[in-house]
């Protein structure tokens, strides 16, 4: 057994016992002989034979290397599972209840899970993305990225298995890398890893500055009994609105939605309370603080939180589909007043708003080691993507055919689709203080994942004092601050930021670690060598794109 080489016993601090939760693989423990278990009754002290053999086992585990299998214990020694205990320095063992069954989910919980992980702020530019690339070539492109991206993210999940004679049973898709590539393979998936959080983090930043202008306007709009009238948009108790009604088709104008979507309600709450020259500013009051926290397990505690916001978007999307009707109006090539191409050459914007959108090839490894099947790991992930792909279409597709043309134009659909709602909409207004309270409390994660992995590997410790991770948040917050004053297009960011770091995470080492194995077994054709070559070039034109189009 590959575990096997392994010591017996890990590190286990003194007075924590969660023995619920006990990953046996990383805290092997010895068979104590069961008249010196400890139960409800008084505890007693382990026998000396008990405690000899705890000796032995660590004097083992100090002997013995991680590659070394000469001093490995026998299988004989290690118990079964039902008379695994843990020996604590205090002189009692305690049994451990359930063994690895209960820290395991069943399929469908892993499914959720990874559904959950992967909806985020992408699904609000699917509408933004499929108005970029055409109604036809979207749907097509969505459902090609989705394919893609699932193989990718498969090669990730099988690149463990593929490394012969080592335990990778605790390793992630960075140890693979470095095994295949050395130092540099490490650090390629650290820095574009880092990319996409930032990235996530700013657009993050972006998305709560817009969704508190909009929730404080309502509540002043509401208590004033202020009755605004926004620039441009449709009649009715549905209204939608064009924040900026003069869009040139071939560019991105979305990031002068603000200009229009300010209305005024008074002169003193209009210059304290700004979309862009304010609000970034007032949330740093409120998240800085929360960055610096040792842990973020209080934060974590909410991200169910995030599958309710998407429950209630999807809610959201079909309650105005269903009002405002469908208008569709199918030009193959050609542009017209109020409706777009079926084939746009802006689809490079949506593959990169997806390469992020279907993003989870950097904590796929962790989420499938908690299937209780593991047998069923890829049918489960195939699930997954489907899922995922379903969401993604559901919103996007109804919201760009629902959305009102004649009178306005596909053109005005905004990278954030709740932009082309007015402020005083109560339902657009609840999805909006739910996300901001949602992103309120996904932020200080996202910003803990940043320090764990940059501080981990520059000085060893996560922590290493609070002037390190003081000076890395103030970064951090103030790439979100600069966006979000000067440029809150949050269907830039995420094309940009998703094309960068899938470039590396979702194309190009999957797939050349898939073909490194290969070769080192003698078993690379070049039917293979083809297709993961293709895969690698397609991520190099998908950044590029971003750029030219």
């Amino acid at each position: 057994m590959d575990e096997d080489s392994k010591p017996l016993l890990g590190s286990v601090q003194a007075g924590e016992y969660y023995t619920d939760s006990l990953d046996s693989k990383q805290r092997r423990p010895f068979h104590v002989e069961p008249r010196n278990i400890v139960g409800d009754d008084v505890q007693e002290r382990v026998s000396s034979e008990a405690s000899a053999l705890s000796s032995r086992v660590h004097y083992y585990g100090r002997l013995t290397a991680s590659s070394d299998r000469l001093l490995v214990p026998p299988d004989h020694v290690i118990p079964s599972p039902e008379d695994i205990y843990i020996y604590s320095p205090l002189g009692t063992a305690f049994k451990v209840q359930g063994g690895d069954s209960t820290a395991k989910n069943p399929s469908i919980v892993t499914i959720f899970a990874i559904w959950n992980t992967m909806m985020g702020t992408s699904i609000l530019s699917m509408p933004w993305g499929i108005k970029q690339a055409g109604f036809t070539l979207g749907i097509i492109i969505i459902v090609l990225m989705g394919l893609l991206t699932l193989y990718c993210c498969y090669r990730v999940l099988k690149s463990t298995k593929s490394i012969p004679y080592v335990d990778t049973s605790d390793w992630e898709f960075p140890d693979v890398c470095k095994y295949y590539f050395g130092g540099f393979g490490k650090w390629s998936s650290l820095v574009f890893s880092l990319v996409s959080l930032i990235g996530a983090m700013v657009v993050y930043w972006v998305l709560m500055s817009n969704f508190l202008f909009n929730t404080g306007k309502f509540i002043y709009n509401y208590v004033h009994n202020v009755n605004t009238s926004d620039t441009f948009g449709t009649n009715g108790t549905d209204r939608v609105i064009c924040p900026y009604p003069n869009l040139d088709p071939d560019g991105d104008s979305s990031t002068l939605q603000y200009y229009a979507g300010e209305n005024s309600t008074g002169q003193v709450f209009d210059l304290w309370w700004s979309k862009t020259n304010t609000i970034p500013f007032y949330l740093i009051v409120l998240l800085l603080p929360l960055l610096n926290f040792r842990s973020a397990s209080f934060f974590a505690r909410f991200t169910f939180l995030g599958t309710l916001s998407v429950v209630y978007l999807i809610f959201l999307v079909t309650y105005k589909a269903i009002r405002l009707g469908f208008h569709l109006d199918f030009h193959w090539f050609d542009s017209s007043t109020f409706f777009v191409p079926e084939f746009r050459s802006l689809f490079p914007q949506l593959t990169g708003v997806l390469t992020l959108a279907f993003f989870i090839h950097n904590c796929i490894i962790t989420l499938m080691k908690n299937n209780k099947h593991q047998e069923n790991n890829v049918r489960d992930l195939s699930l997954a993507y489907l899922l995922v792909g379903l969401t993604y279409l559901y919103v996007g597709v109804l919201i760009f055919a629902a959305f009102p043309s004649p009178p306005l134009s596909k053109e005005c659909i905004e990278p954030n689709f709740l932009d082309n709602f007015p402020s005083s909409d109560v339902l657009v207004f609840v999805a909006r203080a739910c996300l901001l309270f949602q992103m309120t409390t996904v932020y200080p994660l996202l910003g803990y994942l940043v320090r764990v992995q940059l501080m981990g590997q520059l000085f060893g410790d996560h922590y290493p004092s609070f002037l390190h991770v003081f000076i890395l948040n103030i970064l951090v917050v103030g790439a979100g601050v600069l966006m979000a004053r000067f440029y809150p297009n949050i269907g830039s960011i995420i094309r940009y930021s998703g094309a960068l770091c899938g470039l590396a995470l979702v194309f190009v080492l999957p797939s050349l670690i898939h073909l490194t194995s290969l070769n080192r077994r003698g078993e690379l054709r070049w039917p293979s060598a083809v297709f993961h070559g293709f895969l690698v070039l397609l991520g190099v034109a998908n950044l590029f794109g971003q750029f030219f189009m």
